[in-house]
């Protein structure tokens, strides 16, 4: 057999094997889409239009989305402002601690949702020091909606952090230094240089984050059970009325949020899209 004829054996005898690795790999990932989606399908197909459209006129209902919307965005703009500049620094700049400042940022996601709503009370309750210092500015955490928003934003922040630390640890350092040869000051490369260049990353942390915070249930009741976000208000259905009282304030709950997502994504994806490479 000749060279050529060895080698192009050797290609089908390749090609073959990713063949069948991509097989595989698609077969076991199919498991985890399915069980994924069917649980979704299944709540949404066990509710009729009629069913779905009465509990989507219903106040409590239609108050307790909006209020979960409204508190996410709000909890999702404060990391904005606060979590971009520490994602930059914990990506671009070296200092002593920085370990140790990623570890707590990163602490929310694998300690209890309760937990967490407990220890913002230890902080924030009424009888403890920002609890009160806050209360003497009219601002209540505990049955109120700042406490919501506390709630979402302590266990939500560090998806949009540590997207925009990403995003800020593969710009290439040469664009930097480039702006600041050109005589531009550490604060223009950061407004005009850096901070454009991760703009996707920002909008997809936020994203992330706001759609983290739409969920979450834990912390927040135990802050504010009044007045209800929408998860809270689809337990209480279903710890007083029953399966069948639940189902439908979760089906709407979760069919607007998968609207909202999917047009944020899209907004994204375009935005992506029209970025020259």
């Amino acid at each position: 057999m000749s060279l050529t004829s060895k080698n192009g054996v050797v290609g089908v005898s390749l090609l073959s094997r990713e063949k069948l690795l991509t097989g595989i790999f698609a077969g076991v990932g199919a498991l985890i889409v399915i069980f994924l989606v069917i649980p979704l399908a299944k709540l949404v197909a066990a509710n009729t239009p009629q069913v779905l459209l009465e509990t989507a006129r219903e106040k409590e209902v239609m108050q307790s989305i909006g209020l979960t919307f409204r508190a996410a965005l709000y909890a999702t703009l404060i990391a904005t402002l606060t979590g971009v500049p520490l994602a930059y620094l914990l990506a671009r700049r070296h200092f002593p601690g920085k370990s140790v400042i990623s570890a707590f940022v990163d602490l929310p996601m694998i300690i209890p949702h309760t937990a967490a709503g407990v220890a913002l009370l230890f902080v924030f309750g009424k009888r403890f020091f920002a609890g009160r210092f806050f209360s003497s500015l009219g601002i209540h955490f505990v049955g109120d909606v700042p406490g919501i928003v506390i709630a979402m934003l302590f266990v939500s922040a560090p998806f949009l952090i540590n997207q925009v630390r990403e995003g800020f640890s593969l710009l290439d350092p040469n664009l930097e230094k480039a702006a600041r040869i050109l005589g531009a000051s550490p604060w223009q490369v950061f407004w005009k240089v850096s901070l454009p260049l991760v703009k996707r990353h920002i909008a997809s942390g936020m994203l992330m984050m706001w759609a983290r915070g739409i969920s979450e249930f834990g912390a927040v009741v135990v802050l504010a059970y009044h007045p209800m976000t929408a998860p809270v208000l689809v337990y209480e259905r279903f710890e007083s009325y029953g399966l069948a009282y639940a189902r439908p304030v979760a089906t709407v709950l979760i069919l607007l949020t998968l609207v909202v997502f999917i047009g944020m994504r899209i907004i994204v994806w375009r935005e992506k899209k029209n970025v020259p490479h």
